[in-house]
Order: structure tokens, then C-alpha cells, then sequence
């Protein structure tokens, strides 16, 4: 289901607008494009200051940094899905690199690999990539910073190395494979390793005078795979769609796509309120999760971020090197929308018939852990929730399996086995989760409890 409206009202349009021309003066940027996303699809577009002559502000390029990442990341993860790597392999299982190939894949893709922030010297944003021809040039002295998987430490590097294992294994170079594998199957075709008209050219403004210099855009070679890419809002659009679950696109599935938004390594002490997952960043703000990523490259800043529960998303572009703030004003577009245009509940219906089968539907109910009463419920597709009764505590989701268990799919109970034990007499006298007893009255003397029972029952 979706909501009964489409483009933004009259009302939040205004708010919008009004917030994208803030951006735009306060941050002294040649030009600012946003979208919003929402169920799907791009509802609305704007740009304040300068474009190119008669282009629509949605279709003109924009150098997008490091959403590229999340792009490489997107293929990465399908080569998995594929059944051609695993995410614990270390990268020296496929790839000779002379750095990095005892991370595994998974820590390149959230930055927990150890690795250097930033390729050796000069620059890499501003200088050619035949300064970095091979793998063998993009490391300088000493490129391990810290051993693989102890923390977050992002590694721009680490995204060239996977990129390069997009190559080997696709048999293609890089920006080709990502085209065939993810941005053809998203129809967004307006991104490229180049800039194509129309697009906006990338600025250094000065911080105390209006006035400003043209920034170089340069081909970074080895290193495209961590920041080369040029795009559109509407592009974007599309991508922020993708990775909120919102497409049926077959690049990724939905199991997949949730697995990308789960954190991955734990924050910095100072900053609980954002962390990594596999290619995304994860910001929580307000009480709302946000999934994407930000970009910058010199002359450019960009931003998608999207809130999956919300089915809403945001994109944001400048071709400023500094100065606006293309994060803050994602992340308040989608607030800003949430805030005058709830997103509706979807209506309660009745699970298929084929669900609700009666022996499963006799296990609904109270059952207890000891004395502590907890509630199972039967939802569609045979799943169960099992948790305590005052929604306090160790509750979880569980999937049905084959051989009549469930497993655990969140919290506490993640991927543990929860069976219904059946007595001689047939019937279910109890359930077994990770060892735990759960019977249907308080320490059920009938029930095989750990410890047993007190003889003398309460009193």
C-alpha cells in the first residue's frame, strides 16, 4: 500500500523550498539541487543558483565522491549473493595485493580493515590516477594503522582494493562492471566516471570574500572506486529508492539490502550516534535511523540519505568544495516531510488461510520463563514472535524452517532454535529456546523445568 497523495502538498513544498534556499545563501554555494524520495520514487526536485542553460536541475551532473563507495559496495555484495566470495574470505583469496589481503571482505566494506585513511601522497583527489597506475602505488609507508577488525578507521584505499576485486572477478574493469551489475539494472543512466553535459562545473569558494576559483576534476584511476563517479539528482533518486527496499530491481534482495543497513562495527566513544554498515553510513538522529552515505570531492559535496521504516529518502548536490550543508539539509528534508506528511500504517489484515494453521495457532498465547509470563504470536508467512508480556525485555522474531523450529531473526535471539516439545501423549508440553523452558503455568511441575520444581508448589 501507498499513501493517497504523490507530490508533497502546497504546504510542506513551501517548507522544503524555504529549506534548500537557506542552504544555498547561508553556505555560499554556486548552486544546490535536492530530491525527495518517497515510496519508491522521486515526488520532488528544486535547485537554487546557478545551472547550465535550459537544463531540468534534476537530470544535471553533480561529482557525487564518496557515494561511489556505496556503489562498489552494491556490487561487492552481489558477486556474494552470487555464490563467487564469501564476506569473512580475506581478500588474499582472490586478489594478490601486496596490502590489505589478510582483511577480510567484509572489513573493506566497513572500514574496519585497518588501512590507511588516505592513498600516498600527493593528494589523491586533486592529482591524475597514472600517478597510482597499480595496487603496488596506491599504499605509502606503513599502510596498516591498525590490525584488521579492532575499529572503524575509514580507509579510502580499501575501496580501490575492492574495486579491483570487482575487476577480477567480473573479468571487466571496474566502472563497467558496476554499469552492467547495478546502475543499468536501476535505470540510472545519467551516471558516469566523466562528467556529461549537462553538468556543473566544481568550485573553491573563498571563506571571506565572494569570490571563488575553479577546482580540477581529475580521472583518480585505482582509486575511482572510492570517489570517482558523477550523477544526477534524479539518479540518485532512484539509488536512495533502492537501497530504503522500496524497487523491485533484482540487483540485491531484501535480505541483502537489510544486512547492508545493519551496523558493522562500533562507533567512535564520542559518537554513538553514527556508525557503519556494509557500504552505508548509519546516523541516527532525532530518534530516526538514517541509511546512505555523503561525498565529497574537490568542488563538490553531495549527500543521499533515506529512512526505510519512513519509505522516505533525500539527495542533495552542490558544487562547492565547503561551505553548505548538503548532510544537514538530507537529513531535515526527510524530517521536514515526516513531520507535515506522516506516513500512514499500513491496514491490518487477516494472515492467508494457509497460515493459520490450528496447531500453530494453538501455540499462541501466554507461556512462561519461570514466573515471568511472555506472549507468542502467530504472524503471516508461519513466522512467531515470542517476548514478554509487558514488551519489556529479550523478545524476538523467528522464521519457520523446514523441520518444524523457528529461528531467530532479531535481538537477543538472533539465529537461535526455538522448538515446540511434544509429550508422550502428543501434545506440546512445553517450548525449548537456547535452553530456556517455557511452560504454560509458572514453573510448571509437569514440565521438564532446569532444577525442577519446588515439591512443595507455592505457597
Amino acid at each position: 500500500m501507498t499513501d493517497d497523495f504523490d507530490e508533497p502538498l502546497p504546504g510542506t513544498r513551501r517548507v522544503l523550498a524555504h529549506r534548500l534556499a537557506v542552504t544555498q545563501a547561508r553556505g555560499r554555494a554556486p548552486s544546490v539541487v535536492a530530491a525527495l524520495v518517497r515510496d519508491g520514487r522521486t515526488v520532488w526536485s528544486a535547485a537554487r543558483g546557478e545551472l547550465p542553460d535550459g537544463a531540468d536541475p534534476a537530470g544535471v551532473q553533480y561529482r557525487i565522491g564518496s557515494i561511489t563507495k556505496t556503489l562498489t559496495a552494491v556490487a561487492v555484495l552481489r558477486l556474494r549473493d552470487e555464490g563467487l566470495l564469501d564476506l569473512g574470505d580475506p581478500l588474499r583469496a582472490h586478489l594478490a595485493t601486496p596490502h590489505g589481503g589478510d582483511a577480510t571482505i567484509a572489513q573493506l566494506l566497513s572500514h574496519s580493515s585497518g588501512l590507511a585513511a588516505e592513498a600516498r601522497g600527493p593528494w589523491w583527489e586533486r592529482t591524475p590516477g597514472d600517478l597510482r597506475p597499480e595496487l603496488t602505488d596506491i599504499f605509502g609507508p606503513g599502510p596498516l594503522k591498525h590490525p584488521p577488525g579492532r575499529r572503524h578507521h575509514y580507509s579510502n584505499p580499501g575501496y580501490a582494493l575492492l574495486g579491483a576485486l570487482v575487476e577480477k572477478l567480473r573479468g571487466a574493469p571496474w566502472y563497467e562492471a558496476v554499469r552492467e551489475d547495478v546502475l543499468t539494472p536501476l535505470g540510472m543512466t545519467r551516471t558516469t566516471p566523466l562528467p556529461c553535459e549537462p553538468h556543473a562545473a566544481g568550485w573553491a569558494v573563498h571563506p571571506y570574500a565572494d569570490a571563488r576559483q575553479p577546482e580540477p576534476a581529475v580521472d583518480t584511476g585505482r582509486m575511482a572506486p572510492a570517489g570517482q563517479l558523477w550523477s544526477t539528482a534524479r539518479d540518485l533518486g532512484t539509488f536512495a529508492a533502492f537501497l530504503a527496499g522500496g524497487t523491485e530491481d533484482g540487483v540485491l534482495s531484501t535480505a541483502t539490502l537489510a544486512e547492508m543497513r545493519r551496523p558493522a562495527v562500533a562507533p567512535e566513544a564520542a559518537a554513538w550516534d553514527a556508525s557503519y554498515g556494509l557500504g552505508v553510513q548509519l546516523l541516527r538522529h532525532d530518534e530516526r535511523l538514517l541509511v546512505g552515505h555523503t561525498g565529497s570531492m574537490p568542488g563538490f559535496l553531495a549527500a543521499v540519505l533515506t529512512s526505510p521504516g519512513e519509505r522516505l529518502g533525500a539527495v542533495v548536490l552542490a558544487n562547492a568544495t565547503a561551505g553548505p550543508a548538503v548532510t544537514s539539509l538530507a537529513r531535515d528534508l526527510i524530517a521536514l516531510t515526516a513531520e507535515h506528511e506522516p506516513v500512514l500504517p499500513e491496514p491490518w489484515r487477516p494472515m492467508p488461510a494457509a497460515d493459520a494453521d490450528p496447531a500453530l495457532i494453538a501455540l499462541t498465547g501466554t507461556w512462561f520463563w519461570g514466573p515471568t509470563p511472555h506472549v507468542l504470536r502467530l504472524t503471516a508467512g508461519r513466522r512467531v514472535h515470542l517476548g514478554p508480556a509487558d514488551g519489556a525485555g529479550r523478545g524476538s522474531e523467528f522464521r519457520p524452517e523446514d523441520d518444524g523450529t523457528w529461528t531467530g531473526l532479531d535481538g537477543y535471539w538472533a539465529g537461535e532454535t526455538l522448538r515446540a516439545v511434544h509429550g508422550e501423549d502428543g501434545l506440546v508440553s512445553h517450548l525449548d529456546l537456547g535452553s530456556f523452558v517455557f511452560t504454560r503455568k509458572p514453573y510448571d511441575p509437569a514440565s521438564p523445568v532446569p532444577g525442577g520444581s519446588d515439591a512443595g508448589g507455592w505457597r
